[in-house]
């Protein structure tokens, strides 16, 4: 499914319900753990009816201290690379598949804004980490424009679209 510049609540609701399907045909759980998202991927997730046949658990780890003790991201890791980096979304992915059962993990962190922003890591700077049970994590760097809502939804719905490709490839 293309990317909208900014989806919108109906056009998330069509890429959780693709979600939902590809979930329910590989018999798999789906788990997410999110910082910048504060939690949206998991809502869009549960806004259908039947959700728990696919989908186990969310994490909203939004501070490095829950990070470390929520989804075992190590400390070293923060202090070198930040989190907002692949690594620590690599490790936030690989930490929900080891703290629950599901079979298939997403992982977001960025920086929404309007604060927060540097020069090398400016508002709109997202790592989505995604990883199968068996498979080793992997993570994509975006540079989402717009203002905090637009951030936002546009990483929800690349989360969420990475989902499906990994499940279709």
């Amino acid at each position: 499914m293309e990317l909208s510049p900014v989806p919108t609540d109906a056009e998330l609701g069509s890429w959780a319900q693709r979600v939902a399907t590809a979930m329910l045909q590989h018999g798999l759980m789906l788990v997410c753990a999110e910082s910048c998202t504060g939690g949206w991927i998991a809502k869009a997730l549960t806004d259908l009816s039947g959700s728990s046949a696919w989908f186990e658990a969310g994490v909203v780890s939004y501070s490095n201290t829950a990070k470390i003790a929520l989804l075992d991201v190590k400390p070293q890791t923060l202090e070198r690379t930040g989190a907002v980096s692949e690594e620590t979304a690599l490790e936030m992915a690989s930490g929900a598949l080891e703290r629950f059962q599901a079979g298939v993990a997403v992982a977001v962190t960025g920086i929404a804004g309007p604060t927060g922003g540097t020069p090398e890591k400016p508002v709109g700077t997202v790592w989505i980490g995604w990883q199968r049970r068996g498979d080793r994590p992997r993570a994509r760097l975006f540079h989402f424009p717009g203002d905090r809502e637009a951030v936002r939804r546009q990483t929800v719905a690349a989360a969420l679209d990475g989902v499906l490709e990994m499940l279709t490839n």
